[in-house]
């Protein structure tokens, strides 16, 4: 096994090089004498396990059970689910925690986990997945006296879309024909649920599920696996696109002219609607520019709290500071529940269908209003030795407003940016946005020229 598999939010690598079915087992085993040990060893502790649609998930979760009943918990198997689904049942019937197998929208080669506790809390680089890791590494692991059991529960998803039907009016939605691309991978199960309660026409592109992803890579941040739905949508004449990545837990969306709608200004769509339901309620947002979202924020009456990057980080930090709504710029959007704190496209599908209904107006003439700055996205450098670059451009802008919560981010009036170091690889990202488009793009070149340099 690889250690380097174990990642600030979760594990992931190239299977059967990195790692193979064994380490499932053991970390099956290292995940129930933590959770035992964390429950005082309490009687029947009930652990979720889910799985995406990866050729190699379904051996994986089944050494993962072996592992997980070896260890002295109980397992209860949802099969077949999104990310989103399998945290709500984590959290909606108050189970004591779960892993699903996923690697989200890696390529096809990779395969992994994602652990949470109750209230499906991650567990992440500050709450416990290197001590897994060290327990696997040193294979301090052994089986309990007793053996867990294992119980098949169907009716996960059905109990999420009654849960998540609340959150609107769905007499107010108009028919839309809405183009849908799930790149093979999750999100199709979920929106087939959905789609049955409302009236509207969805045109399904990549729906049947497969682990090779033939269509595209399972990533809507990236433009390019964008392209194919926005074309879409103009043939189809439809009113937006929907688009969702491999595990299901991002969700993007393109206007009705088949132009993606930055997360940031969805994110800025949501804090509002968010808060014409809780007055003056606090929203968490990831550092990375998308001013629109702090801008909305406050003329909306609510506290912007600004937040690290990480959807692990953003939902710890959400819950710390009881803000009700949490958005990143990568496309999660976080409800913070009674019963817990995960991601929510369903309910972010629903609140742009009644709002829409509700505008009487096109997508992209919604929009409008959002888009007040340019922004160049995230872009990727190699560099050697990060932390040194980020200190040669902390002191290149000194005369500027700075701040050191994720990398730095700087700001001038007409223009701001954040670099930050990536936890798994040897890169920088920038993330940079401006009142013009030439400003950004004269910025992004003179930054990028910096950090390549």
């Amino acid at each position: 096994m690889n250690p380097e598999i174990f990642k600030a939010y979760d594990i992931r690598g190239v299977y059967n090089k990195d790692f193979d079915d064994e380490l499932a087992y053991k970390l099956g085993l290292a995940y129930s004498t933590m959770r035992r040990g964390e429950l005082d060893n309490k009687e029947d502790i009930q652990i979720v396990v889910g799985m995406d649609m990866r050729v190699s998930s379904s051996a994986l979760k089944e050494k993962l059970i072996k592992g997980l009943t070896d260890g002295g918990v109980n397992v209860i198997d949802i099969g077949l689910s999104s990310t989103p689904t399998f945290y709500f049942a984590v959290a909606h019937f108050k189970y004591d925690g779960g892993i699903i197998v996923s690697a989200s929208h890696n390529p096809k080669e990779y395969n992994g986990f994602k652990l949470v506790r109750d209230k499906a809390l991650s567990i992440g680089k500050e709450t416990g997945i290197f001590n897994l890791r060290a327990m696997v590494v040193e294979d301090k692991l052994k089986k309990a006296d007793k053996k867990g059991t294992v119980v098949k529960r169907e009716d996960v998803l059905e109990e999420q879309i009654k849960y998540d039907l609340n959150y609107a009016d769905i007499k107010n939605i108009e028919p839309f024909k809405i183009v849908i691309d799930t790149a093979n991978a999750m999100g199709s199960l979920y929106f087939d649920a959905l789609f049955k309660h409302l009236p509207c026409e969805v045109v399904k592109m990549n729906w049947k599920l497969d682990g090779t992803f033939p269509s595209h890579e399972a990533d809507p941040l990236k433009p390019e696996n964008m392209e194919d739905l926005g074309k879409k949508v103009l043939e189809e004449k439809a009113d937006l696109g929907i688009a969702t990545d491999g595990d299901g837990d991002r969700i993007f969306f393109t206007d009705n002219e088949g132009k993606i709608v930055e997360p940031g200004i969805a994110r800025a769509i949501l804090c509002k609607l968010f808060l014409l339901e809780n007055p003056g309620a606090k929203i968490a947002y990831d550092i990375r520019p998308g001013r629109i979202t702090p801008d909305t924020i406050t003329e909306n009456g609510g506290t912007p709290i600004v937040t690290r990057v990480g959807h692990s980080l953003i939902k710890t930090q959400a819950i710390k500071e009881g803000a009700v709504f949490a958005g990143e710029s990568s496309g999660h959007f976080f409800l913070n529940m009674d019963e817990g704190c995960y991601e929510i496209p369903l309910i972010v599908t629903l609140k742009i269908l009644e709002e829409l209904s509700r505008s009487n107006q096109s997508f992209s003439n919604y929009i409008k209003p959002y888009k007040k700055y340019f922004n160049s996205g995230e872009i990727n450098s190699e560099v050697s030795d990060p932390l040194a670059k980020i200190t040669e451009i902390k002191n290149r802008y000194a005369d500027a407003k700075q701040n050191e919560l994720d990398g730095i981010t700087i700001e001038y009036p007409d223009y701001w940016f954040n670099v930050r170091p990536s936890n798994t690889e040897p890169l920088l990202r920038l993330n940079l946005e401006a009142v013009s488009q030439e400003i950004m793009e004269e910025k992004r070149d003179e930054l990028l020229k910096l950090i390549r340099g």
